[in-house]
């Protein structure tokens, strides 16, 4: 749980530090015999504030009632 609760709180403030991510995605646009043209298109995610809160706020959550657990 401790561990779960950790993770949930780093990437909640990574998603608040940063507001999103982006990656490539890659395509086929069109292909004529042996000759390929493929396009590559970047794609943003953003990650809301209040997903970022929220799990910084699971994630202590499970800290302080996972370790009164045992």
């Amino acid at each position: 749980m401790k561990i779960v609760g950790i993770v949930l709180i780093v990437a909640g403030a990574l998603g608040l530090l940063y507001g999103g991510f982006s990656y490539t995605k890659d395509t086929t646009a069109a292909k004529i015999g042996p000759i390929e043209l493929s396009v590559k298109k970047k794609e943003t995610i953003n990650v809301p504030v209040w997903a970022g809160v929220g799990a910084i706020a699971v994630g202590g959550l499970l800290l302080v009632f996972g370790s009164k657990r045992k």
